[in-house]
């Protein structure tokens, strides 16, 4: 019996508990109290004070019929109106965050407690003066809405006269549109707000001149450079998320020409899901400044390429090739395999793609594409339909002080992943390769055009039938494989040139470079590079294995290069300050292997068209495969005993237009 007592005790105090919680009077019910009795008041006084206009605002004048029916009527009024505000939620908002929907509210309010009053005290008790009814709803809609809207409106006006401290930002709003005026409004309701909207830019004459919530519209784009001076503005904000790549790379040019800082809304899906806020502003990324629309591709053709396949990712932790996985996991494939030998980039993008897309068949495998074991272990265990192959050593000065280790994992790395893709009927081998490797000038990009002549060599071999001439890298002899006679993989190269935000990119390097203060550090003040975003280059890497046909090199069409020394001066100016000035630009000289500009395509190559005007198919460089395969084996051999004084002499006899041993050659 104890025990049951003990036992129930807690029971019925936490019953208590609960009890004394759900009557507990909070700050909500305390306002709607003080809200109902002020509306007690307000409902009768509005309709008093209108018999007092009417009447020349003397009491002594009104006459007894009229008062003795405002007195008789008040009662029955007072109780309809207080129901009607409750059931029109009239004490149910939070006023300090009152809008247009609570203005609907006491408005409808109004007008239906309005109508009541007019047809009962005229029906029932005595019709009244026409000016009585006008003036008394009138007075009440005032009364009601002003006690809701004073809490907000005096916050707005403490926020506006925060902002015009010396303390707050000066800012200029690029945009008048549905956006703009979001944004503006979010900041003049941000309490903690340190910023001020002192003019709005706008294109269109018509709104010129005009005004929103009291900030003026100055003017269109040709008037930033004047405005920003005469506002003394700090920071831009462009907020035209419906403008083309061009038009909004054209107005960022022009406010790069002044010291502010910028931000930008990125994008529609702001407007459409209501995200427009300050908060949603992001930096302006130099992107923003290529003034192009973003790459489009064909969605059905890469959907058939890979949905319900078993796709292989080597390296598919890096800048590339985690991209890779992630737009091939939307793509509906049989399973996804991603091999890395850097387990935290693995596990990086593992986690990603598993919190994505929990029903994904996703493995991920450490290891090396050194290792051939490991290499043929994978696929004869998953037995890849499609490689995309991303491993590979890119930093040129580092490959330069380290030709032996460039050439084992980016070269041997590939005829292993090659050999075993065509050993394991993989239909489709994909390299992943770079404009670096075009006239190379460094080991890096030498190692690279070896990589593509590898995927040339394996495909020219399928096609003539002599697959089961080529041997693995740890074999003595030609393979014996009958299998190889019947060999079908589509061996092919996807070219391009550098990626913004990658690994190891400029892009990132001079964003930390200018978060320290400077110096930004700048090769050469004449060199340029190709640039295109990962997403943007990852797509037409996979549009380009949908055409695939074997032995082909797709080069990516990049657009027109760009100026690293002017990247970097935008980048300063972006940041709201001033290159030379604010931020030094140091040029240190041309590191080892380097070149000014980097080339597509070589000059033996031709260019044929796809589908796809952006991806276009470098006719190949003749060159005798099998020569190429015996000098191929001695070079990895001599990596492997690092031979380091042999490896620039045989890559300059595997690749003739590598420069740098030429130079060398005849020094």
């Amino acid at each position: 019996m104890k025990t049951e007592k003990t036992k129930s005790k807690p029971s019925n105090k936490q019953e208590m508990n609960s009890r004394a919680k759900r009557f507990t009077l909070t700050h909500w019910h305390f306002t709607s109290f003080c809200l109902l009795a002020y509306d007690f008041f307000a409902v009768n006084i509005a309709y008093f004070f209108a018999l007092w206009i009417r009447f020349d605002c003397q009491f002594s004048m009104i006459p007894q019929e009229y008062l003795s029916s405002w007195i008789a009527f008040a009662p029955f009024y007072t109780v309809f109106g207080l129901v009607a505000f409750r059931f029109l939620r009239l004490y149910h908002s939070l006023w300090e965050y009152a809008s247009y929907n609570e203005l609907t509210r006491v408005i409808f309010s109004s007008v239906v407690t309005g109508i009541f009053h007019v047809v009962f005290i005229t029906v029932f008790v005595r019709r009244m003066p026409i000016s009585y009814y006008v003036i008394g709803a009138g007075v009440q809609f005032f009364l009601v809405l002003f006690i809701r809207f004073a809490h907000r409106f005096i916050n707005l006006e403490r926020g506006k006269l925060a902002r015009k401290s010396i303390h707050a930002n000066r800012v200029m709003l690029i945009g008048a549109g549905s956006a703009g005026q979001m944004i503006l409004r979010d900041l003049h309701k941000a309490k903690e707000s340190n910023e001020r909207v002192c003019c709005i830019i706008d294109d269109d004459k018509s709104k010129q001149g005009c005004f929103i919530d009291g900030v003026p519209i100055v003017g269109g784009r040709e008037t930033i450079l004047a405005n920003v001076e005469k506002y003394k503005i700090q920071k831009i904000f462009l907020a035209i998320p419906s403008a083309s790549a061009a038009q909004r790379g054209e107005i960022l040019n022009i406010c790069k020409a002044t010291t502010c800082e910028l931000k930008n809304l990125p994008g529609m899906y702001q407007l459409v899901n209501g995200a427009v806020t300050a908060e949603a502003m992001k930096d302006v990324d130099v992107e923003d400044l290529l003034g192009r629309e973003p790459i489009r591709v064909s969605l059905d053709e890469i959907f058939s390429l890979l949905s319900d396949k078993v796709i292989l990712v080597t390296g598919g932790g890096g800048s590339i090739g985690s991209e890779l996985c992630r737009q091939i996991a939307k793509n509906n494939p049989k399973q996804l395999i991603i091999f890395d030998i850097y387990e935290n980039n693995a596990h990086a993008i593992q986690l990603e793609l598993r919190d994505k897309y929990p029903s994904l068949n996703l493995e991920v495998l450490i290891g090396s594409v050194r290792d051939s074991k490991r290499v043929n272990q994978i696929f004869e265990k998953y037995r890849p339909d499609i490689v995309y192959h991303a491993a590979a050593h890119k930093h040129v000065p580092l490959m330069e002080d380290s030709p032996c280790e460039s050439i084992k994992n980016n070269a041997a790395g590939t005829y292993n992943t090659a050999y075993a893709a065509m050993t394991h009927g993989c239909k489709r081998f994909v390299l992943i390769s770079t404009d670096k490797a075009v006239n190379p000038t460094n080991i890096m990009g030498a190692s690279k055009r070896i990589c593509e002549m590898i995927v040339q060599s394996f495909a020219r071999k399928i096609k003539e039938g002599k697959a089961h001439e080529i041997r693995p890298l740890d074999a003595t002899g030609a393979c014996e494989c009958t299998e190889l006679a019947f060999a079908n993989t589509d061996f092919v190269a996807v070219r391009f040139g550098n990626v913004l935000g990658s690994n190891g990119s400029v892009v990132p390097r001079f964003k930390e470079q200018i978060a320290r203060g400077g110096p930004v550090t700048v090769t050469h003040p004449d060199i340029i590079r190709y640039f295109m975003t990962i997403p943007e280059a990852v797509s037409l890497v996979l549009q380009a294995g949908a055409y695939a046909e074997g032995g082909e090199i797709f080069v990516l069409d990049m657009g027109s290069p760009v100026k690293i020394d002017t990247l970097a001066r935008d980048l300063i100016r972006l940041s709201g300050l001033r290159p030379d000035i604010d931020i030094k630009i140091s040029y240190i000289g041309l590191r080892p292997g380097e070149k000014l500009y980097e080339e597509k395509l070589m000059s033996e190559e031709g260019m044929r068209t796809t589908p796809n005007h952006l991806i276009h198919i470098g006719c190949p460089i003749p060159f005798d495969s099998d020569e190429f395969l015996t000098l191929f084996f001695d070079l990895i051999h001599a990596a492997r005993c690092d031979r380091e004084d042999e490896i620039r002499a045989l890559i300059g006899e595997i690749v003739p237009t590598y420069q740098w041993a030429a130079e060398k050659a005849v020094i």
